[in-house]
């Protein structure tokens, strides 16, 4: 599965207790749209939006920030290989 990495990153965030709790609900919910039967593109777009808006949260710490950066980027990577195609 090509999300796996993606999935990984998400799960250490959920399990981090220093990020905001409303934020680790956003990421429970990009991990149900990446699990879901939908189309991949729409996934991963989705995926993105979502966790673009919760970036900028002020109370998340940095670290947080730096895992969702790392998120995005491999969607962003994933997204790119599908336009290959």
């Amino acid at each position: 599965m090509e999300y796996k990495p993606v999935l990984e990153i998400l799960e250490r965030i959920t399990n981090d207790r220093s990020v905001p709790k409303n934020v680790r609900e956003a990421v429970e919910r990009v991990k149900g749209v990446l699990s879901s039967k939908r189309d991949e593109e729409l996934k991963t777009n989705e995926a993105i939006v979502i966790l673009d808006e919760i970036v900028n949260d002020p109370n998340l710490p940095i670290h947080g920030r730096t895992m969702i950066w790392n998120a995005v980027s491999l969607l962003e990577q994933i997204k790119a290989k599908k336009k290959k195609k």
